[in-house]
């Protein structure tokens, strides 16, 4: 009795599954402002079916107590306090629901204050100035004619005399200091550029005289120019190296130019080459 009721009863249980779900989505799609909105909307169509559903509560109960309802009053009276039971947990959840829902609009509308507060439309406005007549002009009064006896007094005063002697003063003594400055750069020496250079002599042969070859070498004297340490070197068969140190002013000497002073000695060089090459 009580199944073919609910089956022919047109009540939706899980409807506020279906609302929560699709007040989700709408909150995805359009912001919380537009959620809370169509919670709302959600709300007030629940509650309408909560009202639906009490009239046909209280409908099913009058036929219940008609004369169709003697044959079983005890199962049909069962069945209603099921429902009614269910529908009054139904009604408490939505009542939170709504609870939850007022919550959030007011929390909306403390922000929407605070964002209105802060708006620039809501500063204080600047007060208006006001409006001022221009002044009038007051003629200066009229000089008296100088006696002569107050024109000589005025002519022994010297009122920019002191301000031309400051000025002479203060221009000797910043030439003064520049002097002196000139005079500490020229005496400061000045930093010379230097590098560190190894180079490899080659010899022809085996036969050549290394001795001779080093002699050559050292016998080029340039403005700039140091020889250091020097040894000889195995490269294969026989044949040995020159290595041989020195350093150069790089403005004054360079690479290119020992090379070509070295090659000069075409009985003993075969070639020259830069092993390293530092800066100092």
């Amino acid at each position: 009795m009580a199944t073919n009721f609910l089956v022919h009863e047109k009540i939706w249980f899980d409807k506020f599954k279906y609302d929560d779900a699709e007040r989700r989505f709408y909150e995805q799609m359009n912001g919380p402002v537009a959620g809370v909105s169509r919670q709302e909307n959600g709300a007030s169509v629940i509650l309408r079916d909560i009202a639906r559903a009490r009239e046909n509560i209280q409908k099913s109960l009058a036929g219940s107590s008609g004369p169709g309802a003697s044959s079983s009053p005890g199962g049909d009276h069962g069945e209603l306090l099921v429902r009614i039971a269910s529908l009054e947990m139904e009604n408490q959840s939505l009542r939170g629901v709504v609870q939850e829902l007022q919550q959030a609009v007011s929390k909306l509308e403390a922000r929407l204050n605070v964002l209105e507060r802060s708006s620039p439309g809501h500063r204080a406005t600047a007060p208006q100035t006001q409006h001022v007549s221009p002044m009038r002009q007051v003629e200066p009064p009229a000089k008296k004619p100088a006696t002569p006896a107050e024109d000589d007094e005025d002519d022994d005063i010297d009122l920019f005399g002191s301000d031309n002697e400051e000025d002479q003063e203060a221009a000797q003594l910043r030439e003064e200091r520049l002097r002196q400055y000139a005079e500490r750069k020229a005496k400061k020496p000045a930093l010379v550029a230097k590098s560190s250079i190894l180079l490899d002599v080659k010899p022809w042969d085996d036969e050549t005289d290394m001795a001779q070859l080093e002699s050559c070498v050292r016998s080029i004297q340039l403005d700039g120019l140091v020889w250091g340490a020097s040894k000889l070197v195995p490269v294969g068969y026989g044949i040995r190296k020159l290595q041989i140190q020195c350093v150069v002013e790089d403005d004054k000497v360079g690479t290119d130019l020992l090379e070509e002073e070295i090659t000069k000695f075409e009985e003993h060089v075969q070639s020259v080459d830069i092993a390293a090459f530092n800066k100092i």
